[in-house]
C-alpha cells in the first residue's frame, strides 16, 4: 500500500504548536529584537548577526545566506534529517499524533514543496530581469510598487512554452511538476510544456509564507485564456484551504481580531500597499470550511465584505452569505460606490478613505434583506416573492437550529409574514409540495384547512398543472385570492422554486387529484372555476354597495354607487354567459 501524505491541515496544527523561538534557541543563541529574535546563522560562517526568527509568522531567515523557512526546516537543516523524520520528531515533541505512514509519505510531500519553491524563485527572478520590464511596467501602471511586489512575491512567467518545464527536468522534479500541474505532458511527442505563460504570477502562500500553488494574470496581448488561471488542486494545494494574503495579514488580524475579504488577487495587494494589512482574497469563488477555520486560527471575530457596489459585488454577497451565518461568523458588508473597485479606490483614497467605508460597513443581515428588498413589508406580493426566491439558497446553506430561526425571525419582521410558513416555503421541507403532500378526499376542504378555499385551490392547482392556462384567466379571479398562501404558491408557478406548505399544500393535494390530465379538459375546468370565482366576489361587492345604499339620504357618493352597481351588474351578466357556455 503506498504510505499516505501527511496533510496541510496536520502541519498547520504542527508548526501552530511548535515553539519556534524555542526550538531554534536550543542551538543558536538568540537575542530579543523588537518581536523578532536575532542571532549568528547556524549555516554558515558570520560574526555580525543576520538571522532573524519570527515568532508572530512562524519562520526564520538569514540575510546572509537567505536561508529560510518554518520549524520543519529548520530541523531539518540542522539535524540533517529527512522531511519525515524532521516532522515525526517535531510531532514527538508536542504531542501531536502523526501515523509512520504520514510521516514517511511526508518526504514525497516535500518534492512537491520542492518544486512549488522553485518555481516561484523562477517567476520572481524573471520579474526582475531584463526580460521582465513590460511586466514590471504593468504593475507600475497598476499602481503597485517594488516594496508590495517584493512583499507578496509577484514574478512573471512569459510567453515561451517551456522555459519552467527545461529548469524543472534539469533539476530532477519534472514528476513533481506534473504533479503540482505546474507544466502538463505534451498532446504530441515526448516533454512538457508551462501550465503559465504571459501571465503576472501572484504566489498562493500558507499562513507561514510557504509557495503552495499560483494564481496568473494574463498580460494585455499575451496568451490566450481566462484573465486569471489558478493552479490546479493537488497534493499541496486545495483552492478550499487557501486565503490569498493570509501570510502578510496574520499579524494584523491577531492584533484587531478583523478581517477584510476581497475577491480579487490584486484588490488584497493594493489595499495591503495602504496600510489596510488585514486584507484577504478568496482563491475561489466559494467562502469554505477551510477558509473559516483558517480564519479562526488568526483569531479573526468580525469579517468585513469589501465588494463592486455593481450587480456582481450584490450578487457575491448572496453567494457567500450561506456559510457565514451558517458559521454564526459576525460579518459585516461594505460597498464600494458604483462603478468602483477595491484596488481603484485604495489608490485613490488611500487607507484612510477605505477605513472610513469599512467603519460605515452593514450588518450582513440587514444589508441582504435591505438589498433584495428594498420596501420591507410595504413591498408588492410580487416584490416579496422575487426576494424570497433569492434568498432560498441562502437558507439552504444553513443547517437547521438556532441560526436558522434567528435568521427567519429577522426576515420575518423585514418582510412582514409569518417566520413559520417562510421556513416551509425556504427550505422545502417534506410535504411541502402537493405532489408530496397526503391526499385528502378531492375537492373537500374541511374547517380544519383554515378557511383555504377549494375553488381558489382548483384554480391555483390548474396553474401548476399548466402554468400557460393562466392567459385564460378572462376577468382577473386571480388577482383577487384570499389565501396568502395560495398566492405565494401561484406567484411562483412559472418560475419555480417556492413550494407551498402545510394546509395550503394538503389543499392543493385534493384539488389535484380532480383535475382532468387532458390539456383541453383542463383549460375548460380552469375558465369554469374562474368565472366561479369572479361571480362570487362580484355577488359580495354588489351585497355591499346594497348595503351602502339604505343610507336614506341621497348624495353623490350615492350617484357613484349606483353607477358602480350597473357596471358590476353587466359584467355579472358576461360572466354568467362565459360559464353557462363551459357547462
Amino acid at each position: 500500500m503506498a504510505s499516505r501524505r501527511i496533510s496541510p491541515q496536520t502541519l498547520e496544527e504542527l508548526r501552530h504548536r511548535v515553539d519556534l523561538p524555542g526550538l531554534i534557541s536550543r542551538h543558536v543563541a538568540l537575542t530579543p529584537s523588537g518581536k523578532e529574535f536575532r542571532g549568528r546563522c547556524p549555516f554558515h560562517e558570520e560574526r555580525t548577526p543576520s538571522f532573524f526568527v519570527v515568532p508572530e509568522k512562524g519562520f526564520f531567515f538569514c540575510h546572509g545566506c537567505r536561508a529560510r523557512g518554518d520549524a520543519v526546516d529548520f530541523l531539518r537543516r540542522m539535524l540533517r534529517l529527512s522531511f519525515g523524520e524532521a516532522v515525526r520528531e517535531l510531532a514527538r515533541q508536542v504531542g501531536l499524533p502523526v501515523s509512520e505512514s504520514e510521516a514517511s509519505g511526508a518526504d514525497s510531500s516535500q518534492r512537491l514543496r520542492d518544486v512549488t519553491r522553485l518555481a516561484q524563485e523562477h517567476f520572481q527572478t524573471l520579474l526582475w530581469s531584463s526580460e521582465g520590464a513590460s511586466t514590471r511596467a504593468y504593475l507600475q501602471a497598476r499602481g503597485v510598487t517594488e516594496e508590495t511586489a517584493r512583499a507578496f512575491g509577484l514574478g512573471w512567467a512569459p510567453e515561451a512554452w517551456d522555459r519552467l518545464a527545461e529548469r524543472l527536468e534539469r533539476a530532477g522534479l519534472r514528476e513533481a511538476g506534473l504533479e503540482t500541474g505546474l507544466v502538463q505532458p505534451r498532446k504530441k511527442g515526448a516533454g512538457c510544456y508551462d501550465f503559465f505563460r504571459g501571465r503576472v504570477m501572484l504566489p498562493l502562500r500558507s499562513p507561514d509564507g510557504r509557495p503552495l500553488g499560483f494564481g496568473g494574470r494574463l498580460m494585455a496581448g499575451g496568451a490566450e485564456g481566462p484573465k486569471y488561471l489558478n493552479s490546479k488542486d493537488s497534493p499541496l494545494y486545495h483552492k478550499a484551504d487557501t486565503l490569498f494574503g493570509m501570510d502578510l495579514a496574520r499579524a494584523e488580524i491577531r492584533r484587531l481580531h478583523r478581517a477584510v475579504l476581497v475577491e480579487g488577487y490584486f484588490d488584497c495587494v493594493l489595499l495591503h500597499q495602504v496600510g489596510v494589512r488585514h486584507a484577504l482574497a478568496l482563491c475561489s469563488t466559494h467562502l469554505t470550511p477551510g477558509h473559516l477555520q483558517m480564519l479562526a486560527r488568526a483569531e479573526a471575530r468580525e469579517l468585513v465584505l469589501l465588494l463592486d457596489g455593481d450587480a456582481a459585488g450584490l450578487a457575491a454577497v448572496e453567494r457567500l452569505a450561506g456559510p457565514l451565518l451558517a458559521a454564526g461568523v459576525a460579518t459585516f458588508v461594505a460597498l464600494l460606490p458604483q462603478g468602483e473597485d477595491p484596488d481603484t479606490f485604495a489608490l485613490r483614497e488611500g487607507g484612510a478613505g477605505v477605513s472610513r467605508l469599512l467603519e460605515d460597513a452593514r450588518p450582513l443581515t440587514r444589508h441582504l434583506f435591505t438589498t433584495v428588498l428594498p420596501e420591507g413589508r410595504e413591498a408588492s406580493f410580487e416584490a416579496k416573492m422575487l426576494a424570497l426566491g433569492r434568498l432560498r439558497d441562502v437558507v439552504a446553506k444553513i443547517p437547521p437550529g438556532l441560526m436558522r430561526t434567528a435568521f427567519l425571525h429577522a426576515l420575518s419582521a423585514h418582510v412582514g409574514l409569518p417566520s413559520a410558513e417562510l421556513e416551509g416555503v425556504l427550505t422545502g421541507t417534506p410535504g411541502a409540495t402537493a405532489a408530496q403532500a397526503p391526499s385528502p378526499p378531492p375537492a373537500v376542504v374541511t374547517p380544519a384547512e383554515r378557511g383555504v378555499d377549494a375553488l381558489e385551490a382548483r384554480a391555483v392547482a390548474c396553474v401548476l398543472r399548466h402554468p400557460s392556462v393562466r392567459d385564460q384567466d378572462a376577468f382577473g379571479a386571480l388577482e383577487h385570492l384570499q389565501e396568502a398562501g395560495l398566492r405565494m404558491a401561484l406567484g411562483t408557478a412559472t418560475t419555480g422554486g417556492l413550494t407551498a406548505t402545510g394546509v395550503v399544500a394538503r389543499a392543493l393535494a385534493g384539488a389535484t387529484r380532480t383535475l382532468p390530465t387532458e390539456a383541453d379538459a383542463l383549460v375548460k375546468v380552469f375558465r369554469a372555476t374562474c368565472c366561479e370565482l369572479s361571480l362570487r366576489r362580484l355577488d359580495a361587492e354588489l351585497a355591499k354597495l346594497a348595503e351602502l345604499n339604505r343610507d336614506p339620504r341621497p348624495s353623490g357618493a350615492t350617484l357613484a354607487r349606483l353607477s358602480q352597481r350597473s357596471e358590476l351588474l353587466a359584467l355579472r351578466h358576461r360572466v354568467r354567459q362565459v360559464l353557462q357556455g363551459l357547462r
